[in-house]
């Protein structure tokens, strides 16, 4: 880490503390630094390259599609790419949910749920709808922008926009290791998690409520944490109770992430809206989508005005929708998913062995998104104080070994860290082995430093 606050060079960084190793090329697993180093990249930079890096079919379609054409406005025209990625996104999707709206990431899909489900409540029951609020969770993220982030829960990304944000309701997440309840398994928290909900409801009254958004899989907030079959049960039956919509954020989960199309089928749940964004494209291109059921479609498309009060330069653009429909099909032609599942298995089962660190507090996921949380004190869970930069220590002992992760902290109350681990879903045993092998050193370097 640089303490150096001299501009690095014209472009904004996101941290300027950081020092950035300049990468020359990326090819399956791998990025390669322009000093020589190699890294494995176990993270897909942000859960975003599911296919890895430097594929070539890809590239070579891209050249083509840009020769023949790479941007149409969505106001006024369509093309064959955007239809026929709209029609596999679909079939990725809960059976039901069959109509989507493209976008250019994560944030936008988000944020373009909440504006369907408002407007869903407008053209049903007129302009004077007082269902407006969208229920979400602490430790959940939902994006950057101003919407996406009123619907975000980790206090840390809030903290000096908050002025600017509305003030949705937030209850507790399903999330085991830290539940507040004292929850001893899995599944009580699960149901405890849910109840949450209809009490959150009834305090500000359904008639304001028009949405419940959730993801399936948590990502940066409290990487790995889901919950039992039973929340989804309950919370689709409380929603449909109180004629609420559920929203289900599955920007990384989604895609074949953790090791089915979309998460959601882990917990037999249909929502009425999806967000989907990072591995839809695996990087390739910027895309994200807000994919709705029938009934949101029909209300505002066919029965209403017809018009969706919403639009983004590069909705719908047929470069990337092009893209990520390549993308897509290679996907189901080399069976990455499965690949994913069977290599997310091996990983969780390799990775128990890490409990012998004293520093390794919890160990959680699905497919190959698995979150690992560091503490202090396993027996209290106490977390490490915020001074101590974990989780920087312990990116930075990986990054020695050539091993690329996704820090994060926050989730106990503002402190606490963990590292997101979730390398492309086409990874090799082999490779996993490799990933393994690294994560554990930078471990044991950082717990000899202590």
């Amino acid at each position: 880490m640089s303490l150096n606050k001299a501009p690095k060079n014209h472009v904004f960084y996101r941290n300027q503390n950081w020092h950035y190793p300049r990468i020359e090329r990326g090819e399956g697993i791998y990025l390669y630094g322009e000093d020589g180093k190699k890294y494995v990249d176990g993270c897909s930079g942000s859960a975003v390259a599911n296919i890895g890096h430097g594929n070539k079919e890809v590239a070579e379609f891209a050249k083509e599609q840009t020769e023949r054409i790479a941007f149409t406005h969505l106001s006024r025209w369509t093309v064959d790419v955007i239809e026929d990625c709209a029609e596999k996104v679909a079939s990725w999707c809960p059976d039901g949910l069959d109509y989507v709206y493209f976008v250019s990431g994560g944030s936008e899909a988000t944020e373009t749920a909440m504006k369907m489900a408002r407007q869903y409540f407008v053209e049903r029951d007129g302009v004077q709808s007082s269902k407006w609020k969208v229920i979400s969770k602490w430790n959940s993220y939902h994006g950057a922008t101003l919407g996406a982030l009123s619907m975000t829960g980790t206090i840390e990304r809030r903290r000096i926009y908050d002025p600017m944000l509305t003030n949705f309701p937030k209850i507790a997440q399903f999330y085991h290791y830290r539940n507040p309840w004292g929850a001893e398994t899995l599944y009580e928290t699960s149901v405890l998690a849910a109840k949450e909900l209809e009490t959150e409801i009834l305090r500000h009254g359904a008639q304001n409520i028009a949405a419940f958004i959730t993801e399936p899989v948590v990502g940066s907030a409290a990487p790995g944490a889901h919950p039992e079959k039973v929340y989804f049960d309950m919370v689709r039956e409380i929603c449909d109770k109180y004629d609420i919509l559920l929203i289900m954020d599955e920007v990384m989960a989604g895609s074949g992430r953790t090791g089915k199309t979309m998460a959601s089928e882990h917990f037999d749940v249909k929502p009425d809206i999806i967000a989907v964004a990072k591995g839809l494209s695996s990087g390739y291109t910027p895309m994200g989508a807000a994919v709705c059921n029938e009934k949101v479609f029909n209300t505002i498309m066919v029965e209403g005005t017809g018009n969706f009060i919403h639009g983004h330069t590069y909705a719908s653009n047929p470069l990337s929708c092009g893209i990520a429909l390549k993308v897509m099909e290679i996907i189901e032609r080399e069976k990455f998913i499965e690949n994913g599942a069977a290599q997310g298995d091996y990983l969780i089962e390799k990775m128990q062995d890490l409990y012998k660190y004293p520093i390794v507090g919890d160990i959680r996921g699905k497919g190959l998104m698995i979150g690992m949380e560091f503490v202090q004190d396993k027996e209290t869970k106490e977390p490490f104080d915020s001074s101590m930069k974990m989780n920087a220590k312990i990116n930075n002992a990986c990054m020695e070994e050539g091993l690329v992760l996704y820090p994060g902290g926050g989730s106990a109350n503002g402190k606490g860290d963990h590292v997101l681990i979730a390398p492309p879903i086409n990874i090799s045993r082999d490779e996993v082995d490799t990933l393994f092998e690294k994560m554990e050193n930078g471990i044991k370097k950082v717990c000899e430093s202590l």
